[in-house]
């Protein structure tokens, strides 16, 4: 959580720093990505919160996907299809049990039971 709030806030701080600043720091940064590449294990381990940043910097800048040096594009895409289909599992799953009725919807039904006692059962004591 502090590293994501370390990166929003150098975000923030990038519309301050100058155009050649920017590009030396760029620079270093794939540089450092370069040897990462080449010492690091094959597989990256990345927590979630590193995850939902790559996904909502690929959703507001699809571009970025051709900047990307961790990851494959793919991966990035892969995560968002898979946290809409999640999203649309949730909101579609079905609700157990039978859906709850209004208490004045209730009366209304007690009201014209019992006005017409013939219609139907016998009326029970509600």
């Amino acid at each position: 959580m502090v590293e994501t709030l370390k990166t929003v806030l150098g975000t923030l701080l990038l519309l301050f720093k100058s155009r050649s600043r920017l590009q030396v720091e760029i620079l270093v940064l794939r540089q450092q990505l370069n040897v990462l590449r080449r010492t690091a294990p094959k597989r990256v381990r990345l927590r979630a919160v590193d995850r939902l940043l790559f996904v909502l910097l690929y959703r507001f800048w699809p571009g970025i996907l051709d900047s990307i040096v961790l990851l494959q594009p793919d991966t990035i895409v892969r995560w968002h299809r898979r946290g809409f289909r999640a999203l649309w599992w949730w909101k579609s799953r079905r609700r157990l049990g039978r859906p709850g009725i209004a208490k004045d919807m209730r009366d209304l039904i007690r009201e014209i039971s019992r006005a017409n006692p013939l219609w139907g059962s016998t009326p029970r004591s509600w």
